[in-house]
C-alpha cells in the first residue's frame, strides 16, 4: 500500500490512537508499524482475532498488560552469563506473573469450541517455580531476602550479633567511661568502621585508631582499640555478604538463562495479545463492527462514520460502489461533507485490510484492494515550483500509471485550479479512462459537466451532500443518485447580497445551465417532499402496527377471559339446575305423599323453603357479580392497600362498591377498617381498598428523607500505614480505605507496609490482584519507599 495514501487518509493517526489502547511499549510499537495487507487470509485471521478479543472483553475486561516489556536484552545478558541485577529480576518476576494472570484469564473467558485466541493462551508457560524463587530471594531493587540462602541468613545473623556487641561497648564508653572526653555522646562511622567523636585535647586519653577529624581540628573520630577486632570481623562479614549476594544473583541468572527461550516466547505472545486486545478495545470505543469481505470489488457501507470525528458531531453515511455502478461523482457546496465522505470510504477500506473493525453498522461490506490511491488536499509545492494544479496533475499522472482493476481511486475536486472549461474537460477524460478500465473510483467536483457525464454514462452515478439553504448549513448526509446543486445564489441572497446583483449575475448564466440547475432544484424539492411523505407514512405505519398489536393482545385476552367465563357459567348453571331440580323433586314427592290430606300450613312451609332457596341463589349471584367487578377494578387500579398504608385520613377507592372514600380508623386484627364514603360509613377489608392519592405520603417521605453524607469519602488521606499489622488486619483496613478513596475519586494512593520478611507485602498484593476497583499496583520507585510502599491506581 503506497505511503502517500496512508498519510492523506490519516491512517497514521488511527495507528496512534490504537496505540493508546495497548498497555505495553512493545505492543505500542506494533501499532506504529501496522499497515494494510493485500493478503485475504491474513485479513480474515486478523479480523477474527479482533472479533474474538472483543467477545472476551464483553465477558471480562479485567486484564492488564502494563508489566510487559522487551525482555530480549535481559535474556541475552543472562544467556552469556552476566549476572542480572535485583531490579531486573523484579521486572522479570512481574512479567512472569502477567503470564500466569493471562493464562488464567484465557481459561475464564474461553469458549467451549475454542476461538482464534485459544492457541495464544495455550502457548503461555507461566514458569511458576522460577517466579516464586525470584520473589523468595529478592524483596526490592536494593534488598535481598535473608531467606535467599542459609549462608546469607547465617552471615546476616552474625553481622547483627557482632554489631550489637560493638554498640553495647560503645554505648558504655559514650555514656560512662569516656563521656568527659567526647565532643558529643554519639556513635558514628568513618570508612565503614564505628568511631566516637573525641575532643582534640583528650585524643591521647582514648587509645585507638584515628580515622578522621573535623574541619576545625577540634574533634577526632577515633575507633577505640577495644572494638578494632570486632570492626574487622564486621567488615569480613560485610564482604562475605556481598559475595553471597553475587553468588545468589549468578545462580538466579543461570536459571533465567536456562528458561530464556520459553520466557522470550511468552513475552512475544503477550505482546501479540496486547496488540489484539488493543484493537478490540478500540473497536468497542468506536462501536465498530467486523466488515464482510466480498470478491466482486463491491463496497457497501451502512451508517459509516469517520473515526477521527467526534461521535457527537459525526454524521453516518450510506455508500455503495461497485454494484450498480463503479464510479461515483459527488457534487455540492463547499464544507458540505464531500471530502469527509471520500476520506471515510478510503480510510475504512484501509482499516479493514489492517485487521481493524470499522465504525459502521453490521453487514457492511468491503472488498480487497491491492492499492488505494488518493489525491486529496492542496498539494502546492513552493520548493519544486509547482502550482496547486500542477501538483494535483503530477499526482493524477502517477495514479493513472499505477492504478489497475484491483485498485480504489479517490479524487477531491478533480480538475480544479485551472480554467473551468479545460478543467472540466480534463476531469471528464480522466474519469472516462478509469471507468473504461473497470477501476473503482470516487471523485468530488463543482463542475456541472461532470453531473451530466454521470447522468448520461452507464455505470456512473451522481451523489451529493445535502445542504439546508434555510439555515445556511450542510446536513452532511450523502444522497446517492441525486446530483448536487451549488446553491450560490440562494446562499448569497440569504446572506444579504442585493437582489439586483443576483439578478445581474443570473443574466451571465446560459439558458441551458439555468434550466439544468432548475431541474436539479426541482428534483431536490421533490426528493425532500417525498422524504417528508415517506417519514409521515412510516410514522403512521408504526402507529397502525402498534394499534394492531394492542388490539390483537386485547382480543386474545378477551377471548381467553370469555372462554373462562362461559365455562364457569356453564358449570354454575348446571349445578344450579341440578339443585333446583332436586328441590322441585323433593317438593313434588311431598305433595304426592300427603296428597289432599296435606295441611295448609305445611304447604306454606314448603313454599317458604323454596322461596328461601331462590333468595339464597339470588344473593350468591349478586356476590359473584360484585366479586367479578371488584376483580376487574383491582386489575385496573393496582395492588390492594397495605396495612402500613391504612392510616386515618388516607383517600381510598372501594373496589366492590366502585366509590371513593376516606379511612377513619386503623385496621383491626381481621384487617378491616372503617371507611367514610359520602354519607355512608362502612367496614371494608383491606384487600377491597386501593389508595387514590399518594401525594400526602410522598410529602411526608420528602420531609423525613436524609441526604447522603459523602463528607467522609471526600476527605480521604492519600496514604495508609499498616506496618505492624497482621495480614488479615491490614487487608481489613485496606479494604475499607480503598472503598473510601475510590468514592472520593482519588487516582492513586500509597499503602505503607514496610519491607520486613515480605509476607505482609505479598498478602496485600494477593488481595489487590482481585480487588474490583484496582486498575494497577506496583512497588514505589527508589527514594519513595521502594519495596516498603505499594502504589495503587484506581479504575
Amino acid at each position: 500500500m503506497n505511503t502517500k495514501a496512508l498519510h492523506i487518509l490519516e491512517f497514521d493517526k488511527i495507528c496512534e490512537i490504537l496505540s493508546q489502547y495497548c498497555g505495553s511499549e512493545p505492543a505500542k510499537k506494533m501499532c506504529g508499524s501496522l499497515r494494510p495487507s493485500g493478503d485475504a487470509g491474513w485479513i480474515e485471521t486478523a479480523q477474527k482475532q479482533t472479533q474474538d478479543a472483543f467477545s472476551r472483553i464483553l465477558k471480562s475486561d479485567r486484564l492488564s498488560f502494563g508489566t510487559n516489556f522487551d525482555v530480549r536484552p535481559m535474556l541475552k545478558e543472562a544467556t552469556i552469563g552476566r549476572p542480572l541485577g535485583m531490579g531486573e529480576f523484579l521486572k522479570l518476576a512481574r512479567l512472569l506473573q502477567l503470564v500466569a494472570d493471562l493464562s488464567e484469564y484465557g481459561k475464564q473467558t474461553a469458549v467451549e469450541e475454542g476461538d482464534s485466541l485459544t492457541e495464544f493462551f495455550d502457548r503461555l508457560e507461566p514458569l511458576e517455580l522460577l517466579r516464586k524463587e525470584i520473589e523468595r530471594c529478592i524483596l526490592s531493587e536494593e534488598e535481598m531476602s535473608n531467606d535467599a540462602s542459609p549462608e546469607l541468613k547465617r552471615i546476616r545473623s552474625s553481622y547483627a550479633v557482632i554489631g550489637g556487641r560493638i554498640h553495647r561497648q560503645l554505648n558504655t564508653m559514650v555514656n560512662q567511661s569516656l563521656r568527659t572526653y567526647l565532643q558529643d555522646a554519639v556513635i558514628t562511622q568513618r570508612d565503614g568502621r564505628y568511631c566516637i567523636p573525641v575532643r582534640a585535647e583528650y585524643k591521647s586519653q582514648v587509645p585507638g585508631i584515628v580515622h578522621d577529624r573535623s574541619d576545625r581540628g577540634s574533634t577526632f573520630f577515633i575507633e577505640p582499640a577495644a572494638i578494632v577486632e570486632l570492626n574487622n570481623q564486621l567488615n569480613e562479614l560485610h564482604q562475605a555478604e556481598d559475595e553471597e549476594v553475587r553468588r545468589i544473583l549468578a545462580a538466579l541468572t543461570q536459571k533465567v538463562g536456562t528458561e530464556a527461550e520459553i520466557i522470550g516466547e511468552d513475552q512475544h505472545t503477550i505482546t501479540r495479545l496486547d496488540f489484539i486486545f488493543g484493537k478490540a478495545k478500540y473497536a468497542l470505543a468506536l462501536n465498530a463492527t467486523r466488515p464482510v469481505y466480498n470478491t466482486e470489488k463491491k463496497v457497501k457501507l451502512r451508517g459509516a462514520r469517520h473515526p477521527l470525528i467526534e461521535k457527537s458531531r459525526v454524521v453516518p453515511i450510506d455508500v455503495s460502489l461497485g454494484d450498480a455502478f463503479d464510479q461515483l461523482i459527488i457534487t455540492g457546496p463547499n464544507t458540505g461533507g464531500k471530502t469527509v465522505s471520500l476520506k471515510t470510504v478510503g480510510l475504512l477500506c484501509l482499516m479493514g485490510q489492517a485487521g481493524l473493525h470499522i465504525p459502521a453498522k453490521d453487514r457492511s461490506e468491503l472488498s480487497l484492494f491491492d492499492e488505494v490511491f488518493a489525491d486529496i488536499g492542496d498539494e502546492q509545492s513552493i520548493e519544486q515550483s509547482l502550482s496547486t494544479f500542477s501538483s494535483h496533475m503530477q499526482s493524477i499522472v502517477h495514479i493513472l500509471k499505477k492504478a489497475g482493476p484491483d485498485s480504489l481511486v479517490l479524487f477531491d475536486e478533480l480538475g480544479a485550479g485551472t480554467d473551468p472549461t479545460e478543467g472540466a474537460a480534463l476531469a471528464m477524460a480522466i474519469l472516462e479512462r478509469l471507468h473504461g478500465r473497470g477501476i473503482r473510483s470516487m471523485a468530488t467536483t463543482h463542475y456541472s459537466e461532470l453531473k451530466l457525464y454521470a447522468l448520461s454514462t452507464p455505470g456512473v452515478e451522481n451523489a451529493c451532500c445535502e445542504f439546508d439553504v434555510e439555515s445556511l448549513s450542510p446536513t452532511y448526509r450523502l444522497l446517492i443518485g441525486v446530483p448536487g446543486k451549488s446553491n450560490a445564489f440562494a446562499i448569497s441572497r440569504r446572506l444579504g447580497l442585493p437582489e439586483e446583483i443576483i439578478e445581474e449575475a443570473g443574466k451571465h448564466i446560459s439558458s441551458e445551465d439555468e434550466r439544468f440547475e432548475d431541474v436539479i432544484g426541482d428534483l431536490e424539492a421533490r426528493r425532500l417532499l417525498l422524504e417528508q411523505q415517506q417519514d409521515a407514512l412510516e410514522e403512521e405505519k408504526r402507529a397502525l402496527e402498534k394499534r394492531v398489536r394492542e388490539f390483537s393482545e386485547k382480543e386474545e385476552k378477551f377471548n381467553i377471559q370469555k372462554d373462562k367465563i362461559l365455562s364457569s357459567a356453564r358449570e354454575e348453571a348446571r349445578d344450579l339446575l341440578q339443585e333446583a331440580k332436586d328441590v322441585a323433586d323433593e317438593t313434588i314427592r311431598a305433595f304426592h305423599k300427603q296428597g289432599k290430606d296435606m295441611r295448609i300450613d305445611t304447604m306454606e312451609k314448603k313454599r317458604s323453603n323454596v322461596r328461601e332457596w331462590l333468595s339464597k341463589q339470588d344473593e350468591a349471584i349478586y356476590r359473584d357479580t360484585l366479586k367479578r367487578k371488584s376483580s376487574d377494578n383491582k386489575s385496573e387500579a393496582g395492588a390492594a392497600l397495605k396495612p402500613s398504608e391504612a392510616v386515618p385520613g388516607t383517600a381510598v377507592h372501594i373496589l366492590s362498591m366502585d366509590v371513593d372514600g376516606t379511612i377513619l380508623s386503623a385496621p383491626d386484627k381481621d384487617g378491616i377498617v372503617q371507611v367514610q364514603a359520602g354519607i355512608i360509613r362502612s367496614r371494608v377489608p383491606l384487600d377491597e381498598l386501593v389508595k387514590t392519592d399518594a401525594a400526602p405520603q410522598e410529602k411526608q417521605l420528602k420531609k423525613t428523607a436524609r441526604p447522603l453524607d459523602l463528607s467522609r469519602a471526600a476527605n480521604v488521606s492519600a496514604e495508609i500505614n499498616v506496618i505492624g499489622c497482621t495480614v488479615d488486619e491490614a487487608i481489613s483496613r485496606i479494604d475499607k480505605y480503598l472503598d473510601d478513596a475510590y468514592l472520593s475519586h482519588a487516582e492513586k494512593v500509597r499503602i505503607v507496609h514496610g519491607k520486613g520478611t515480605g509476607a505482609l507485602r505479598k498478602g496485600i498484593h494477593d488481595y489487590l490482584r482481585f480487588n474490583h476497583v484496582v486498575k494497577h499496583y506496583e512497588l514505589a520507585s527508589h527514594g519513595e519507599g521502594d519495596a516498603g510502599v505499594t502504589i495503587v491506581s484506581f479504575k
